[in-house]
């Protein structure tokens, strides 16, 4: 299993809800974790692009990265020399 690196804030705001029980910090945690996980599948999504042996199958891991709406805008632009311009 790999290990996943929060920020300092989410972290906290974790300890807070967890070992105090203060609920006000719902939203903070909420925000945090979906933003996690939206950067996590950008990077996977780009991996798949970049590390795809062939052409054929860059351009297909790119276009399935498109339809799912995270390797164009999102995560970036794909130029049409094929290289990615990163906006993370």
């Amino acid at each position: 299993m790999k290990n996943v690196q929060i920020s300092q804030e989410l972290f906290v705001a974790l300890l807070h809800y967890h070992l105090s029980g203060e609920n006000e910090y719902e939203e903070i945690i909420e925000q945090g974790l979906e933003q996690k996980l939206d950067a996590m599948l950008r990077h996977e999504l780009y991996a798949q692009y970049k590390t795809a042996p062939t052409e054929e199958q860059r351009e297909q891991a790119r276009q399935e990265a498109v339809q799912k709406g995270k390797l164009y805008g999102a995560l970036g632009l794909v130029c049409g020399c094929g290289a990615v311009l990163l906006l993370i």
